[in-house]
């Protein structure tokens, strides 16, 4: 599977941005989706992920109330709709997949015992 991301760009502060992640190659629907970000000079962070199904859903503190994660199975795509961004939101944006329960723990895992990653798309957002 190749993970294809996309939508990142430069906004405003207060602007929104909708961020996708497809796959090609194979079905994603057995695979717990994820986004993570990763600033210069920072760690990776988790952002949020999302169930096979769809119906759980985990979010970092830092962006609970502002973004939105969403999948489409028929697509073999994950979303993530960021509202309201803030300069501290600047980051590459990497998606992932890891059949892994959803919550906090699902960030906590090397790089490696992910399946899949995408390439990272590159969000700005000016003050």
């Amino acid at each position: 599977v190749q993970l294809q991301a996309c939508g990142g760009g430069l906004v405003q502060a207060g602007g929104s941005l909708r961020l996708s992640c497809a796959g090609t190659g194979r079905t994603l629907n057995y695979y717990a989706l994820g986004w993570f970000r990763q600033a210069p000079g920072k760690e990776r962070e988790g952002v949020s992920c999302i169930s096979s199904t769809g119906s759980s859903t985990y979010y970092a503190d830092s962006v609970k109330g502002r973004f939105t994660i969403s999948r489409d199975n028929a697509k073999n795509t994950v979303y993530l709709q960021m509202n309201n961004l803030k300069p501290e939101d600047t980051a590459v944006y990497y998606c992932a997949a890891g059949r892994f329960l959803v919550g906090s723990s699902w960030f906590r895992r090397r790089q490696d015992e992910y399946d899949y990653w995408g390439q990272g798309t590159q969000v700005t957002v000016s003050s």
